[in-house]
């Protein structure tokens, strides 16, 4: 059986898994969560976003592996291209996108009225734009403008045209950024201007927000911060209802369907849908999906040893630290570790373009598992080859 489903589903299986039983607690979690949301839109049809989901998680699944069926090879051509194509892309949404909670992060598409959040787009395209230049540069590494100049200007750029409407995003990006050039091996000197250079146009962003008074997100990012330095819970009222729905959930929860707190924390269905999860499954449940999203972690590093090629290995390397802290600080979220995010759960919560994104970010991970399994199959098959032909001459 194992066998049958390792001839089409190439790569990592135990990645493949992860993603399969990731994907079925995402299915449970938004069909117990949107209740409010479906009386509210849809007549009270709990079905509708269920089937919404199932459908765009069946929709990543096949993305997921049509991606992984592409050389990683094809992702360094077009690293560039998707860059240049990610910047003018958010100068859009910037200007002309759809607005949400004073946050204008997505584009409605015409005629088809779907959303799409265009830094989903910018971070991959950024990820494996670092990646690609890392791997070509590897020669180069220490230099300033041959290097990481480069790599600076595209990083502030990216972060800067998302941080307006997505503080977390940006740092998130950010961060990932830099964790990726410390693994390159860029001069540790340059790192830390970078994070100077970080540092200080953050602070002059900030002070200009609220030399304008503290309304939009500028506001909304103060009042998050003090409220969670001074724990203040009468102050943020999300942070109180996970906290609930934590505690009610005990060590074995309420069982599937059973959460109170989804009547009463504001996007139960994705912000902080791990509370729900923890309200409804329990301790058990909440560190189980904990340990999935580091065994993912664990089995990228087991596939960066294996690779024998620089960009491959930054590729995953870049892609599952992405992935893998998003999900660590919307799970710190959800127990009070960190203020407010609005940082999703990687396809868990309920979304559109970010799990389509997620599926292609698997996708070119396990792209690079595939491609390297069979590059060794290969190797030994020649290996084997050339022994007998040996034979043979004597």
């Amino acid at each position: 059986m194992v066998e049958k489903i390792a001839k089409y589903l190439r790569g990592n299986l135990v990645i493949w898994a992860v993603i399969i039983i990731l994907s079925m607690f995402s299915m449970l979690a938004v069909y117990s969560s949107t209740g409010t949301l479906a009386y509210k839109y849809h007549g009270g049809n709990t079905f509708y976003f269920f089937m919404k989901q199932t459908i765009l998680l069946g929709l990543g699944l096949v993305i997921t592996y049509i991606v992984h069926l592409i050389h990683y090879k094809f992702f360094y051509k077009i690293s560039s291209i998707l860059l240049i194509i990610s910047i003018p892309l958010l100068l859009l949404t910037l200007m002309l996108g759809t607005s949400l909670n004073e946050a204008t992060r997505w584009i409605t598409l015409p005629v088809v009225g779907l959303t799409f959040q265009t830094s989903d787009m910018a971070k991959l395209a950024l990820i494996m734009f670092i990646a690609q230049q890392l791997s070509k540069k590897q020669d180069r590494i220490k230099e300033f403008n041959e290097t990481f100049l480069p790599l600076m200007i595209s990083i502030v750029v990216v972060c800067g045209l998302i941080i307006k409407a997505d503080f977390s995003t940006a740092a998130l990006l950010f961060l990932t950024s830099f964790l990726l050039m410390f693994v390159g091996r860029i001069n540790m000197r340059h790192l830390g201007g970078l994070l100077v250079l970080g540092a200080l146009l953050v602070t002059i962003f900030i002070g200009i927000g609220l030399s304008s008074g503290n309304t939009g997100r500028i506001g909304t990012w103060k009042n998050r911060v003090v409220n969670f330095v001074e724990g203040n819970e009468e102050g943020n009222y999300q942070v109180e209802q996970a906290k609930i729905a934590i505690v009610t959930g005990g060590v074995i929860g309420k069982g599937p369907g059973n959460s109170t707190q989804r009547n009463f924390l504001p996007h139960p269905y994705s912000d902080f849908i791990y509370a729900i999860i923890i309200e409804e499954y329990g301790l058990i449940g909440g560190v189980f999906v904990l340990f999935l999203y580091l065994f993912l972690l664990y089995h990228a590093g087991a596939i960066v040893r294996q690779c024998d090629r620089t960009f491959p290995a930054f590729l995953v390397i870049g892609l599952m630290l992405s992935l893998v802290l998003q999900a660590m600080i919307n799970m710190a979220v959800a127990v009070n570790v960190f203020p407010v995010t609005g940082q999703t759960l990687p396809l868990v919560s309920m979304g559109g373009t970010s799990i389509l994104f997620t599926s292609i970010a698997f996708g070119i991970i396990l792209s690079v598992s595939r491609t390297i399994k069979e590059e060794k199959l290969q190797a030994e098959l020649e290996a084997i080859e050339n022994e007998q032909e040996i034979e043979n001459n004597y």
